[in-house]
This record gives structure tokens, sequence and C-alpha cells, in this order.
């Protein structure tokens, strides 16, 4: 039975460049996503089709949940907010379908890798984007600089390392473990998705290997959950941690 890898598989290499499984599903999930921007865009009416409908629905509902959280700053926080539970819970769902993770090629292993000359692995073309630790610390990483740069912007450089940096000892302690954690929360966004992503990529993938049909459906559907759910979890912990820096010290303080 074949292992799923900790590290995504390398299709191929062009000009040096590693073309990998998880790379080709994030080219395929933006692929998907700009073709129904595209379509919905071109396809607006007064009458709405339901996939309009059902846009204009979830558009509508995450605005104002933003509004609830991010008050006066809700233009400004919900396109982030919106753009990164869009496309995790794209890849997620997508990671899902037919196709992932079981259509793909054996590889032979060259000598002395793995401890087996000539050991054949399978070698899927296409596995769940966020199942790849690159790609889920890569979001972290964009949501702490989009945060930061937004702090700086509303509040100025001065206020801004003021949050962190005082000639007060003690307020200065607090600042240097806040200034800490604003990079920890790298590390808690990216292991959080990418751990449950790939921990449930492994379960399906050890149940389908027992059980071809009926058995793996029920772990599908609790996947589909966990998809939504780590994608609201990535996108409002942003919104929250956008919302937190992009407001004033002075009012935190009142």
């Amino acid at each position: 039975m074949p292992v799923v890898a900790l590290a995504p598989e390398v299709i191929t290499t062009i000009g040096g460049l590693r073309i990998t499984n998880t790379l080709l599903a994030t080219m395929f999930v933006d692929i998907v996503l700009l073709v129904l921007v595209f379509y919905i865009k071109t396809n607006i009416s007064i009458i709405p089709s339901r996939i309009q409908l059902i846009s204009e629905s979830v558009i509508g509902y995450f605005y104002s949940l933003t509004e609830q959280i991010a008050g006066k700053f809700t233009n400004t926080i919900f396109p982030w907010f919106a753009s990164f539970f869009i496309f995790i819970f794209a890849a997620n769902i997508i990671g899902l379908l037919p196709g992932f993770g079981s259509i793909g090629f054996f590889h032979h292993l060259p000598a002395g890798q793995a401890g087996e000359e000539g050991r054949e692995v399978f070698v899927p073309l296409l596995r769940a984007a966020t199942s790849d630790f690159n790609v889920t610390f890569g979001l972290a990483a964009v949501s702490l600089a989009a945060t930061h740069i937004l702090a700086i912007k509303y509040n100025g450089i001065i206020e801004y390392l003021k949050r962190f940096f005082s000639l007060n000892p003690i307020f200065l302690f607090v600042g240097v473990l806040e200034l800490v954690s604003e990079f920890t929360k790298v590390i808690s966004l990216s292991f959080r998705l990418f751990g449950n992503i790939y921990a449930g990529e492994v379960v399906i993938h050890t149940i389908s290997s027992l059980f071809a049909f009926v058995v793996p459906i029920p772990f599908l559907l609790l996947e589909s959950i966990v998809a939504l759910v780590q994608a609201l979890v990535f996108s409002m912990l942003t919104m929250v941690f956008m919302t937190i820096l992009i407001t004033p010290h002075a009012s935190e303080e009142h």
C-alpha cells in the first residue's frame, strides 16, 4: 500500500524549478476560481441565476460577519478575509475530488535513496494544495505581512513601534513578548491548517486502500466539514489579528 508522503512529490523539473503535485493542484484551484469569477461577472443580471444568488448570499453573510468584528475597518479587512476563506476552502474541497492522490505514476527511487535500490513509489499527479506545509506557511506569512502593513498604514510607524517598544522596562518586556507572539502566529496558522488537511488525507487514503466502496463516504463527508471549518478558522483568525493591530493602541486602552 502506497504511503502518503509528508513532503510534496516532484512531478517534473523546468529550468531548475521543481514542479510538485501540490503546485499543480494550486494552479488548478486558481484556474477554477478565476473561471468561476469570470462566469459570474459576465452573467450578472437583475434576476439572479442560482449561482449568482448563492454567491451574493455567501458574500453578504461574510461581509456582515466582518462588520460585527472589524467595525469601521470592514472595507479594508473584508477582501483579505474573503480571499483567504475562498481560496483555502476551494483548495481543501477540490483536494477531495476523485483523482486527487489516486491518479499518477510509479517512480523508481535512485540507488541509496530510502535504503532500497530500485524501489518503486507511487507519485500522484495532484494532491491537495493545503496538505503541503509550504503552501500553508506561505498563506500564514502573507496573512502576517498584510496585518502589519495595514497596522503601519493606519497607525503610522511611530504608533506602530510604540505597541512593541517602550522606555518603561515593564511595558518593553510585554511589548517584546507581544512581538514574539506575532511571529508564532505564522507557525500556529500554518501548522493548524496543514496538520488537519494532511491527517485527513492520510485517513482517507488508508480507508480507501482497505475498502474501495461505501465505507470511505462518511470519512469524505467528515473531511468536507473539516475543509469548511479550517478555512473559517484561518480566515477569521486573520480578520481578528488585523482588527486588533489596526485599532489604535489608545483606543484599545479606552
